[in-house]
């Protein structure tokens, strides 16, 4: 797929399709109103009748288009005239367009969308938005079947009203394309079923990243996993055939002194429960378990594609969670890296046991910030549902950091408390620490589990469960929170 910017005036353009915005009041944008008096009033007489609908995103194919040098055109309503939009209702309204010309086999486009901002954020980061929600709209998984989804789009052409407004944005052409490509391989990981994307799985997908993304990459097995003393994430992975990994990919877009910024991902490739068996309904929908760590390693390539000015480590501590004679019981004890003993309640519960032994490795970068990533609970779900992934940090300055990158990014997070009055929750007669805290404030308790490893480190946690994917007849990984994160690395780096 080529995208592209151009200053030249779309409608002396040829093109397989001309995208031009029209608005909920019936108004037409500039370039609206030249195709319209080009067309003898085919658009106007068309919103009179109301073929348009007044939501963002509705569209209407004219074809073909008599006095232009497009083919088609492909008026999309953009919401109200002078009101900017959102940055997750600009993806959406990407997304619309993607389906349409998708459906309508288009193979070159020319979009000219002047007159529509995204609150808060200039031409190039708006581009980069329209990028990303048509990567997002144009997406489909179809690696495991015979039959192939015809993608026809070739080329998408972003036209601005001046050499300036191009070169702007082309800036956010380039932006919006490396993080779609992070985003969709996290979709890709993400979707591939259990049987295929295993830890050895992701250990060499991450191996390939070295001469792709120029990533240093460093598997650690079990027998150094053993050595290190970590007895949390290992008793995890007793129940599975297949050996657990640590995937450590590094990238070194700053001077070497710098400290880096470090992202751990829960890469739980799939989840039966363990010994605390998980209900069969839905239960397929558990090779999602490792999205925390396929986001990782988007985050990383997007970041690379940037060559953004920053240090970046990703960890992603890998197993399966399987019932079997040698997996964990609850009322085990186990001990972690850190050398805190967990009392295992609910085997069930078996992310944060993964999590805290990578935690604890993490340190040895001596990181700026640590954000861990992890489809942790259900209770996050019920919480916040599908909008808006959870957030635990006692660190205001990295909070309002990551609820800034989601605002702009459309990725949208909400901060939730992690006080010390959960802790009691998790407190064991048996070991420092239990890995439940009961059925009230899953997600807290959750969150003050790994704080407990994460004590002088300025850390956070993104609960992603109910962002992660969508369920029922179209489930599918969705790439968050890929878009939240590399918006953060970016501003980071950029100060």
């Amino acid at each position: 797929m080529n995208y592209s910017a151009k200053s030249s005036n779309p409608i002396n353009v040829a093109s397989g399709c001309l995208v031009t915005a029209v608005f909920s009041d019936k108004s037409l944008s500039d370039t609206a109103r030249a195709v319209d008096a080009k067309m003898n009033g085919a658009l106007s007489a068309a919103l009179r009748r109301g073929d348009l609908k007044g939501k963002i995103g509705d569209a209407v194919l004219f074809q073909p288009a008599v006095g232009l040098k497009a083919r088609r055109v492909l008026a999309v309503c953009c919401g109200e005239p002078r009101k900017e939009l959102s940055a997750s209702a600009t993806r959406k309204l990407a997304g619309a367009v993607a389906k349409e010309l998708k459906r309508h086999n288009v193979r070159h486009a020319a979009i000219a969308f002047e007159g529509v901002r995204v609150a808060g954020r200039d031409a190039a980061d708006g581009a980069a938005l329209l990028v990303e929600g048509l990567e997002s709209g144009l997406y489909a998984f179809d690696r495991l079947k015979r039959e192939k989804a015809e993608r026809t789009l070739q080329s998408v052409t972003l036209h601005g009203s001046s050499r300036a407004a191009a070169r702007a944005l082309g800036t956010g052409v380039e932006r919006g394309v490396a993080v779609a490509n992070g985003v969709r391989l996290a979709r890709d990981l993400g979707n591939l079923p259990g049987n295929v994307c295993t830890p050895s799985y992701l250990a060499r997908e991450a191996l390939k990243l070295r001469k792709s993304h120029g990533l240093k990459v460093t598997v650690l097995d079990e027998a150094r996993m053993g050595k290190l003393g970590m007895g949390s994430l290992l008793s995890v992975s007793r129940g599975s055939r297949e050996p657990a990994k640590l995937i450590v990919m590094e990238y070194a877009g700053s001077d070497r002194k710098d400290a880096p910024l470090a992202l751990v991902g829960k890469g739980l490739t799939f989840d039966a429960g363990g010994i605390s068996l998980k209900p069969a309904a839905a239960m397929d929908e558990m090779k999602y378990d490792m999205c925390g760590g396929a986001s990782v390693f988007g985050t990383l390539v997007a970041a690379a594609e940037q060559n953004l000015p920053v240090n970046l480590v990703g960890i992603v501590p890998s197993s399966e969670n399987l019932p079997d004679g040698a997996a964990n019981k609850p009322g085990d004890i186990v001990t972690s890296m850190a050398g805190k003993t967990i009392e295992i309640l609910n085997t069930d519960a078996e992310g944060r046991l993964i999590l805290c032994d990578a935690l604890t490795y993490a340190r040895r970068y001596k990181p700026q910030a640590v954000i861990d990533v992890a489809t942790l609970t259900g209770a996050c779900v019920i919480a916040l549902g599908a909008p808006a992934s959870g957030l635990f940090t006692k660190n205001d300055a990295l909070a309002d950091a990551l609820l800034a990158a989601g605002e702009e990014s459309g990725d949208r997070a909400w901060r939730m408390p992690v006080w010390d009055d959960y802790q009691e929750q998790l407190d064991s007669p048996f070991a420092d620490v239990a890995n439940v805290g009961g059925r009230s404030a899953g997600a807290v308790t959750a969150a003050c589990f790994l704080a407990r490893f994460t004590e002088e480190l300025n850390w956070a946690h993104l609960d992603i469960a109910g962002t992660a994917w969508t369920t029922g007849a179209n489930k599918g990984a969705t790439g968050r929170p890929v878009s939240l994160l590399t918006r953060y690395v970016a501003n980071h780096a950029r100060g």
